[in-house]
């Protein structure tokens, strides 16, 4: 996807996203999580391992200025390191609030 077609639509997605993540179902997302994203992340403290290029998910939560919106919306726009995991709205922001509670 071009670069103008994302900054274009970045802001209604981010609307739709934040919308839905208030809805977001946390056990839902760590079902996904260590189906889909414990191969390269840390998703839970029972996890010993991941790959070192990818952050853990509890560091994630606790940058500074994170958003569980912002973060679903990027799940659904990824960029090359992370893979196209073809997810719904529901199911980002489902993640996303399971990695917003991993900094906790």
């Amino acid at each position: 996807m071009s670069r103008l077609i994302r900054a274009l639509l970045a802001p209604f997605l981010l609307l739709v996203v934040t919308q839905t993540a208030l809805a977001a179902n946390i056990a839902n997302g760590e079902k996904m999580a260590r189906r889909w994203c414990a191969a390269c992340h840390v998703v839970a403290a029972d996890q010993s391992r991941g790959n070192t290029q990818a952050p853990p998910f509890s560091a994630i939560a606790k940058r500074p200025g994170f958003d569980a919106g912002k973060l679903a919306l990027f799940l659904l726009l990824p960029h090359p390191r992370m893979p196209d995991m073809n997810m719904s709205r529901n199911e980002a922001a489902d993640l996303a609030a399971y990695i917003a509670s991993q900094g906790r």
